[in-house]
């Protein structure tokens, strides 16, 4: 069947005008003169964190406004190409045509998701921590298998990481790890990875070839900042230092370099043990911390609003996704749907079409609360003191 080049052409710069305006090129470029303007000031690194947060402004809105155009330019070479293969009736070149139409189609998609990442922390950095559940040696396993694929899905991309923590079972896998992935936006696609995941196979640890299900846990928070405002009083933390484990340097395993770090009255505990210096891994404890007691102060107001709201259902839950490599091969969403019959792939980093789904999905929910929130507050009666009903 011919590709219909006028109509997908069509829809693609469509699709780029809702980019645009929700990207508010406009906005964009006067942001970014004001901020090179801020850059070209002679006393900028008087201030370090300021000059740092002014050049971080800088490179990201540029490269935000570099990815509209650049995307607009393509289409513009693909309706040329179009034109040239059809005036010409080189078949040849309607086929490279129909090729860059698809490679388009993908990424104008990507964009469009990029325009949904509006929340307060979607454009931070990610901190990624997994942990092994219910299954025993199969869930460790299950668990280094996950952090292998979201390793290889940011080397995809390109992004950099950096392992902060690992710690190792005995007969294999991973207990818990914990890793930074260093690109902004990485909190706002990785986000929808979080809940509970549930692996079924055959298990490659049971002599008797038994299918076995287990189960990990993935958490991901946005990376904190200098500019936010958490502050833990000393008297609220707790820091043990022991010995770190596992593969590393010399000075890593010979010296107590790792850190414990507890918050006291919340329980919430962060190791780090993969940089060198104890020194070195108690900043990142406190850095991975803050970012946990900021994102869970933001859960408990959204809890205090839900509880306003209602019970509304389909709530980011536990179980979120499963991977069932027998007696079938399939990865599924249990939000949204969204599958593959690929594991192999998926473990290899190829989960973008999850991510996708995943954030229209939490987009619709957010849509369909809001919905909720706003119809209860129309039908909540009125009494004495509010107003009478009329």
């Amino acid at each position: 069947m011919a590709v219909d080049f006028e109509t997908e052409i069509k829809n693609l710069r469509t699709t780029m005008g809702s980019v645009r305006e929700v990207t508010d090129v406009p906005a964009l470029e006067a942001q970014i003169a004001d901020l090179e303007q801020q850059a070209a000031a002679p006393d900028l690194w008087d201030d370090p964190d300021k000059a740092q947060g002014v050049t971080s402004a800088l490179s990201r809105a540029n490269a935000e406004l570099e990815r509209v155009h650049s995307m607009d330019a393509r289409i513009d070479d693909l309706e040329a190409l179009v034109e040239l293969g059809q005036e010409e009736g080189d078949a040849e070149t309607l086929t490279e045509a129909e090729g860059e139409l698809a490679k388009i189609t993908t990424a104008v998609g990507q964009l469009e998701v990029r325009t949904l990442l509006s929340g307060e922390y979607d454009e931070r950095e990610a901190v990624v921590t997994i942990r092994a559940g219910a299954g025993g040696v199969d869930a460790a396993d299950f668990a280094e298998m996950l952090m292998r694929m979201y390793l290889r899905w940011a080397e995809r991309h390109g992004y950099p990481t950096k392992v902060m923590d690992t710690s190792y079972a005995e007969e294999a896998g991973l207990k818990s790890a914990t890793f930074e992935v260093n690109v902004p936006y990485a909190y706002g696609n990785l986000s929808v990875e979080g809940g509970t995941h549930r692996l079924v196979r055959i298990s490659p640890f049971d002599n008797q070839g038994r299918r076995q299900t287990s189960f990990a846990a993935v958490e991901v928070i946005p990376l904190i900042e200098g500019t936010d405002s958490i502050e833990i009083p000393d008297n609220e933390l707790k820091i043990d230092v022991f010995r770190s484990s596992g593969p590393g340097g010399q000075s890593v395993n010979t010296t107590d370099s790792a850190v414990r770090m507890t918050h006291i009255p919340t329980g919430i505990v962060v190791s780090m043990q993969n940089e060198k210096s104890q020194i070195q891994n108690r900043a990142a404890a406190l850095r991975v911390m803050q970012s946990r007691l900021l994102l869970q102060k933001k859960a408990e107001e959204a809890a205090e609003r839900k509880e306003l709201a209602g019970d509304v259902k389909a709530s980011w839950g536990d179980q979120m996704r499963s991977y069932v490599l027998n007696p079938y091969q399939m990865v599924k969403d249990l939000r949204t749907e969204h599958e593959t019959g690929n594991p192999s792939a998926v473990f290899d980093g190829d989960i973008d079409g999850f991510i996708e789904a995943g954030i229209r999905w939490r987009i619709e929910q957010a849509k369909s609360e809001m919905s909720r929130s706003r119809e209860m507050t129309i039908e909540r009666p009125t009494c004495d003191g509010w107003g009478a009903a009329s």
